[in-house]
């Protein structure tokens, strides 16, 4: 086995290494501390909760992930039309930049309460939530991406006769999908965010529902069941993203940490 063989074992093994300490590191404090599982529970009681309410929990778990896949293709669509299109035009930019951070700038927690008195409790105001809160990363990566071609080369490529048509389609847009894939990482685990949010004002199920109803019954052992498990689909689909990026654009990493 040679030393380069040995490194990328080991990279490899140290998130499983890391996650194991904190988790015994965790039990050992709350066991030598004496916490109260009410106010702290051990691994091992959550283990519990999982095993008690395992139906639940994969129900609930199925529900979060449908609200926020939707929000988030619904972010991608929409963030990469407006993205082109503030990248395209200084005007388009100057008009709408300006509108999108005051927007953004929202806390939308505020926001749910008027999605659930157009649309209702259910799964609308937790997809829109996701949307809302997750598009906004694309948006700016992908017109950070086009804003980053070289004056010069615009110039040059203008004099051989290409049209801002040309230089967007050859250039720009290629030019800005490192960019994209990019801000998907973390606009994804925004839609996480945003869908667990919705469910804990205004759902009939989600692990944000589920969260909430275990609070009431002081239910903690299963409040940090439901976290431990969103963090499980958070860091699930953040390397799938991760992964769409190195398969498209793994041209544009120089370093070693794209292979």
């Amino acid at each position: 086995m040679t030393a380069r063989t040995s490194r990328i074992d080991w990279v490899r093994l140290a998130p499983w290494l890391w996650t194991a300490g904190l988790f015994a590191l965790w039990e050992g404090a709350v066991w030598a501390l004496d916490v109260p599982h009410y106010i702290l529970p051990a691994p091992t009681r959550i283990a519990v909760a999982f095993s008690e309410f395992g139906p639940g929990l994969w129900r609930n778990s199925v529900q979060t992930l449908w609200t926020t896949l939707a929000g988030f293709a619904l972010a991608i669509g929409f963030g990469l039309l407006l993205g082109l299109a503030i990248g395209w035009s200084r005007t388009i930019y100057a008009g709408l930049y300006p509108l999108m951070i005051g927007f953004n700038s929202i806390p939308k927690v505020a926001v749910v309460p008027i999605l659930v008195l157009w649309f209702g409790v259910g799964d609308v105001p937790a997809i829109l939530t996701a949307f809302l809160i997750s598009f906004f990363p694309i948006v700016v990566n992908v017109a950070t991406g086009l804003a980053t071609i070289e004056p010069e080369m615009e110039d040059v490529l203008r004099a051989l006769g290409a049209k801002k048509l040309d230089i967007m389609t050859k250039v720009g847009i290629p030019r800005s999908m490192p960019y994209f894939f990019g801000s998907l990482k973390v606009a994804i685990t925004l839609a996480f965010i945003g869908s667990v949010l919705s469910e804990t004002i205004a759902a009939n199920s989600g692990l944000g529902h589920m969260m909430l109803v275990a609070q009431s019954n002081f239910e903690v052992p299963l409040v940090f069941a439901c976290l431990v498990a969103l963090a499980i689909q958070g860091i699930g689909m953040y390397a799938v993203m991760a992964w769409i990026e190195g398969r498209t654009t793994g041209w544009a990493h120089r370093s070693g940490f794209s292979r």
